[in-house]
């Protein structure tokens, strides 16, 4: 799943089911998602947890701070799926 389009579908989907009321549709792509969608420190890491076993790619810990935004997110997933090709 190299789709960017799908992979923040996914990255939303996932959210969701993490944090039920956060209102994904309204989320600006270069916002922190933390902050916006009101994610604590556990639900970024579930969501870190489950975006890795879905799409079978190792997220370091040291990369976490750069993948807050919903674009960055993207990128760093396509890059990271690209690479693993």
């Amino acid at each position: 799943m190299k789709d960017k389009k799908a992979l923040a579908e996914l990255v939303c989907r996932q959210i969701r089911d993490i944090a039920p009321d956060a209102d994904t549709e309204q989320l600006d792509p270069n916002e922190d998602m933390r902050e916006a969608l009101d994610l604590d420190s556990m639900d970024f890491l579930r969501l870190i947890e489950a975006l890795s076993r879905k799409l079978e790619v190792t997220i370091p810990e040291v990369d976490f701070s750069h993948i807050t935004q919903l674009s960055k997110m993207v990128d760093y997933l396509s890059a990271r799926l690209s690479a693993d090709a």
